[in-house]
């Protein structure tokens, strides 16, 4: 999961720029489960991803998947502070 703080006044912008760079990311990325944008305007927006396995996660995101969010080039120009990317595993209700 990744978190965004965007710029109240750039907020739709963001949005737009998110949900085109994400759209056809299943097609693009085979271990890519599932995937969401989920927003709370006026200033935050979550993009949360499920993954296969780590390996496909890593085929995405890099090595530094647990410290280093992927970053869409002049993202930062939206946000107040830095993405911030948390990583969280599925517990059973069995």
């Amino acid at each position: 999961m990744s978190e965004a703080h965007v710029r109240p006044e750039r907020f739709e912008e963001f949005r737009d720029l998110i949900v085109a760079a994400v759209r056809d990311f299943p097609g693009r990325h085979p271990g890519l489960v599932d995937h969401e944008v989920l927003l709370a305007p006026p200033d935050s927006l979550l993009y949360v991803s499920r993954w296969r396995d780590e390996r496909d996660l890593v085929a995405y995101a890099g090595e530094r998947w647990r410290d280093e969010p992927v970053v869409l080039p002049g993202e930062e120009e939206y946000l107040v502070a830095p993405l911030r990317v948390r990583h969280f595993t599925l517990a059973t209700l069995d």
